[in-house]
């Protein structure tokens, strides 16, 4: 749960700075959403790649 709060603080955080500070962060929020996802999939206890897998043909 932490790494939750940790990931969804550090999005807010870099989209705050980058309309403060007027940079073309857009990404930067984008990449934590994605470090989410993998940490989110490697918490699961199965093979990283099994559970990648196993997602995928979740959708039919």
């Amino acid at each position: 749960m932490f790494s939750v709060w940790f990931i969804g603080i550090l999005t807010v955080l870099s989209v705050f700075f980058a309309l403060k500070l007027k940079k073309k962060l857009l990404f930067t929020p984008l990449i934590a959403v994605a470090a989410l996802l993998v940490v989110e999939i490697a918490k699961v206890p199965m093979p990283f790649w099994d559970t990648v897998t196993f997602i995928f043909d979740l959708r039919g």
